[in-house]
């Protein structure tokens, strides 16, 4: 599993997307970093690129690249190699690629400016984005023979999750005003994992004076050390759940 993940690993590497979409990371880092002197300022500007562009670049290039491997996964699997081993070996091989070049893009601009908390945090929940949505992809693409259709199935995923879901809460936020709704906006931020890590950044940039009433409750909760392994803890669970499904799928599919 691991030969074949490495070949995956250096064939994306070789792949113009891939450098494109890392040397962009970079020079949008470095220039918010040069432009604001401020660093946390440029923190913030980069927090909100981070949520849009690197959930949707993990999300389409996995989708694109899946299908463009299909070749060479039936060939894999015509070989004494199980499914499950050729499914994993891509997932690997193509979500490290992909967290490779988001910590080139981002992580070492961010190391150098802002190397505290702050910086880690980053680091940390883009780089869980990028599998999580690599983990979406997969199962999305798994499901859906023609191309086209699972493109634009992982499209609206994105969408979804980067702008849709936010509409939604605010709707039952507002419509529920008169009622407690602590609990329910903890439960609501974990449906979503762009959610949840924009909620944990932002309590670490300590600007929960901007979400609403609701800061308060997510700085009570999120700000603590409980709040931090359940950020991860959910984030791993957005991981693991698509894959195991894209797994099932995948075994059970007639190729």
């Amino acid at each position: 599993m691991l030969k074949i993940s490495k070949y995956v690993f250096y064939d994306i590497l070789r792949n113009k997307v891939m450098l494109a979409y890392a040397l962009f990371l970079f020079v949008v880092s470095m220039s918010l970093f040069q432009m604001e002197e401020n660093s946390s300022k440029a923190m913030l500007s980069l927090l909100n690129i981070v949520l849009i562009v690197v959930p949707l670049v993990s999300m389409v290039f996995s989708t694109i690249h899946w299908y463009n491997s299909y070749e060479f996964v039936e060939l894999m699997l015509t070989q004494p190699i199980g499914r499950k081993k050729v499914l994993m070996s891509e997932y690997m091989g193509i979500g490290t690629s992909l967290v490779t070049a988001f910590l080139l893009g981002v992580g070492v601009p961010v190391l150098v400016y802002q190397p505290d908390n702050v910086g880690l945090g980053l680091i940390l929940i883009g780089s869980l984005l990028t599998l999580v949505f690599v983990s979406i992809a997969f199962l999305a693409s798994v499901n859906s023979k023609d191309k086209a259709r699972g493109i634009g199935i992982a499209l609206m995923l994105w969408f979804y999750f980067a702008l849709i879901y936010d509409g939604l809460v605010l709707l039952v936020l507002f419509a529920f005003s008169d009622y407690p709704l602590e609990k329910l906006t903890l439960l609501l931020s974990s449906l979503n994992p762009v959610d949840l890590g924009r909620i944990f950044l932002m309590l670490q940039m300590d600007v929960s004076a901007l979400m609403g009433y609701t800061g308060a409750t997510y700085k009570a909760f999120f700000g603590s050390s409980t709040g931090l392994f359940y950020t991860l803890g959910i984030m791993l669970l957005w991981i693991v759940i698509p894959i195991i499904l894209a797994l099932r799928s995948f075994n059970k599919k007639d190729l």
